[in-house]
């Protein structure tokens, strides 16, 4: 028989990873919470041609379709049934997807709530997403994103917004070393206008997005073949997409050497953000793409900068969407949105030691019954306690002290009541620190007040 397993790229989560990550979920929703971020939820599904058609060609690769319930062949023209017709077999065989991002289904619940919503929203969704990637570290094909949007305003105050709330949630999770890594499409724009190759913008932005994965030789390689650039158009980009310095110098840099309209306007948004926000954890990389069809202003992306991190990929990312809605027939529906990647969060969190001591704990106290009659009071004592909001765990059994006070150290639970006959007449019930090992007596009203 063969054993159980589940599929690649998918984890369980046990009691102290689901304590752990629940304490992320935890933060982040309480800080969303001080910014006036209120809470939807959309459905795990969506009709396909919902997803498709926004994400560009390399995201649209990695929707995961689901197939139709019954005879889903049943509808397919016979002249159509041919492998090499596989993309257009799909509108025969799957009308349903998984939901590849929370933004495209955020978009679709707007348009369709117009009328109950007041904008700007400021919405939050902590939810899984689904994606058909090669599975590897930090990253899985199904995850969970947390994001925060405010739609219905172009106003800078809403990007200036979210980098405080970066900077805010990373503090409260100590995390020290990170850079927000700050572009704008518009300032893409310029520089392909520059280049003058504008109308290679699209080619443009999928090759400068893999420039980590493949280097300047495979981007140099993809422009050249793809889209017939030339060397010197490839050097040019080179020469733009390299400079350095602090973030406000090299945009004022970018805005003297590119010196055309998408250029200047995108640079004077990240400068008025940067003025607004401060220059602390944040950086320019020109570089920054993004590879998704809709963004149009800033777009943002948030790397570790830690040496004992091993983890150096992207934690959170985002962006300026200006027109996103009027693909569901709402047009010039202005937004902007950032998802925090919580499952790379946690590797981040466990390698650096962040999580508190005692996230993973189970109950506060347990208690241990050293005969059958010792259970009576044993609940009427928990109860008490939980009225109080003191979690505990009672051992269901009558056994050996040390096998129950083994039970609560492998749950990390810090103190024991222990009652026995003695505890059961006196009503005088023995309190023990696991850690110290100090015990003392206490009426059950000393022990509710007693943690």
């Amino acid at each position: 028989m063969n054993l159980p397993s589940i599929p690649k790229g998918t984890r369980d989560f046990g009691p102290a990873e689901s304590a752990k990550r629940k304490y992320i979920f935890n933060t982040l929703e309480q800080i969303f919470k001080l910014y006036s971020f209120k809470p939807i939820e959309t459905p795990s599904f969506e009709n396909t041609e919902t997803l498709t058609g926004k994400y560009g060609e390399e995201g649209e690769k990695l929707i995961f379709k689901i197939l139709n319930s019954g005879e889903y062949t049943k509808d397919i023209p016979a002249d159509e049934w041919k492998p090499e017709n596989y993309k257009k077999l799909t509108k025969y065989i799957s009308e349903k997807a998984l939901r590849y991002d929370l933004t495209v289904p955020f978009a679709r619940y707007v348009v369709m709530n117009k009328n109950e919503i007041t904008f700007p929203f400021k919405r939050y969704q902590i939810q899984p997403v689904w994606r058909a990637d090669r599975p590897q570290k930090g990253r899985y094909r199904e995850f969970y994103q947390c994001d925060v949007d405010i739609i219905g305003t172009n106003a800078l105050l809403a990007e200036v917004e979210l980098i405080h709330i970066y900077k805010r949630v990373f503090a409260a999770l100590g995390i020290v070393n990170y850079e927000i890594r700050l572009n704008n499409r518009k300032l893409l724009q310029g520089i392909a206008e520059y280049a003058n190759i504008a109308e290679h913008f699209t080619s443009m932005t999928i090759a400068i997005d893999k420039l980590d994965k493949i280097g300047w030789e495979g981007v140099t390689t993809e422009l050249i073949n793809k889209t017939g650039l030339t060397v010197e158009q490839v050097d040019l980009l080179k020469s733009v997409f390299t400079m350095k310095g602090d973030s406000l110098t090299l945009l004022t840099q970018l805005k003297s050497i590119l010196n055309n309209e998408a250029a200047l306007k995108g640079a004077d948004e990240l400068i008025d953000i940067i003025t607004k926000t401060g220059t602390e954890h944040i950086g320019i990389d020109c570089t920054l793409a993004r590879g998704l069809n809709y963004y149009t202003g800033a777009i943002f992306e948030v790397v570790m900068t830690d040496e004992q991190c091993t983890f150096k990929g992207s934690i959170s990312g985002g962006g300026r969407y200006d027109d996103l809605t009027s693909i569901f027939g709402l047009p010039y529906m202005s937004g902007v949105g950032v998802s925090f990647g919580a499952d790379r969060i946690y590797l981040v969190m466990e390698e650096l030691n962040l999580f508190p001591t005692g996230t993973d704990k189970s109950a506060d106290v347990l208690i241990c019954c050293m005969d059958e009659e010792a259970f009576a009071d044993a609940i009427t004592i928990a109860e008490k306690l939980r009225n109080n909001h003191i979690s505990v765990d009672i051992y269901p059994t009558v056994e050996k002290m040390k096998k129950q006070l083994g039970y609560a150290n492998d749950l990390h639970i810090k103190h024991a009541i222990i009652i026995g006959e003695n505890e059961r007449k006196s009503k005088a019930y023995m309190l023990k620190n696991l850690d110290t090992g100090e015990q003392k007596t206490c009426t059950v009203e000393e022990l509710v007040v007693g943690f």
